[in-house]
């Protein structure tokens, strides 16, 4: 059994690791969710580069005048996300929760993209 959630999540994260990855058909949408702020990234695994960026901390984001460790934010990273991935020819990919439960902040984000025309 985990000691901690941090050591818990580790621990789911691996797990799904083994299942999920991002190929060049099909690129991973990974999610990591800090304390302040929400991080989402589209990963080739293959090549191991990351193709596509964003978070709370870019620049449409930052200027909302809002917490950003909440649900209103990570429905903006979440379509920035999805347009920037569109723009640059990505339409599928594949979920990466990262360990975290599909609550909150982190079905806000997929929720977002989805809305915003990425599949998954």
């Amino acid at each position: 059994m985990a000691k901690s959630k941090k050591e818990g999540r580790e621990r789911r994260h691996e797990r799904t690791r083994k299942k999920v990855a991002g190929t060049g058909e099909r690129l991973r949408l990974s999610v990591y969710r800090s304390l302040n702020h929400i991080y989402a990234q589209v990963v080739n695994d293959t090549d191991g580069t990351t193709v596509v960026a964003a978070s709370s901390l870019d620049a449409p984001v930052k200027e909302l005048k809002q917490h950003k460790g909440n649900c209103k934010t990570a429905k903006e990273v979440g379509s920035l996300v999805a347009r920037k991935a569109l723009e640059k020819g990505i339409k599928k990919v594949v979920f990466d929760s990262s360990g975290y439960l599909y609550h909150g902040r982190v079905k806000a984000l997929a929720d977002a993209a989805r809305e915003a025309g990425l599949e998954f």
